[in-house]
């Protein structure tokens, strides 16, 4: 008797589905934590994996490699940051919301601003710099005075120029930041 067996596709489940999604979730939740505590160096992806509960393997099942998990990363914590500043109703508002979430996580402020990164994530960054500066562009006259105040804005909270610090009186550095960027914001020079 000959028997024949006849493939059937796998076709994933609703509960699989759904287990599925929970990994990406935990994997991408520990990134950003441990991005947020020591930038995307400290992050591997064993230690991603460890975090989330899960193999290094199934980090690989969800991302392709470690440079299109960190820019996903990325993407999720720079959109939440330019969404603060965009929400901001006056340039002064939209400076200190960004100048106080910086200061508030200096890590990863930095690792989203100015940590040294793959080419996969620098291309996100660049890409999140132009959505912060058209966050500005509705209080400024221009697309110049608005990458400025970009510029300016990172190099004073995470430049290697900075002047913030562990004794830095945030307060005062937030209201000279602020003052700066009305003055070099403001129409006809005023």
């Amino acid at each position: 008797m000959v028997h024949f067996f006849v493939e059937m596709p796998y076709r994933a489940t609703e509960r699989t589905e759904a287990r599925r999604a929970a990994a990406r979730e935990r994997i991408l939740d520990a990134a950003h934590e441990l991005v947020a505590r020591g930038g995307f160096g400290a992050a591997s992806v064993a230690a991603v994996a460890d975090r989330a509960g899960v193999a290094t393997g199934t980090v690989y099942r969800h991302f392709a490699s470690k440079a299109d998990l960190f820019a996903e990363v990325f993407r999720r914590d720079a959109q939440h940051e330019v969404d603060a500043v965009t929400s901001a109703p006056t340039l002064a508002a939209g400076v200190e919301t960004f100048a106080r979430r910086a200061l508030a996580g200096r890590r990863l402020a930095w690792a989203l601003l100015a940590e040294p990164v793959d080419p996969v994530v620098e291309a996100e960054r660049l890409a999140f710099r132009r959505a912060y500066r058209d966050a500005f562009l509705p209080h400024v006259p221009d697309e110049l005075t608005a990458a400025a105040l970009v510029g300016a804005i990172g190099e004073v909270l995470v430049g290697p120029l900075s002047p913030a610090g562990p004794h830095t009186d945030e307060d005062a550095l937030v209201a000279e930041l602020v003052a700066l960027c009305e003055r070099l914001g403001a129409p006809d020079g005023r």
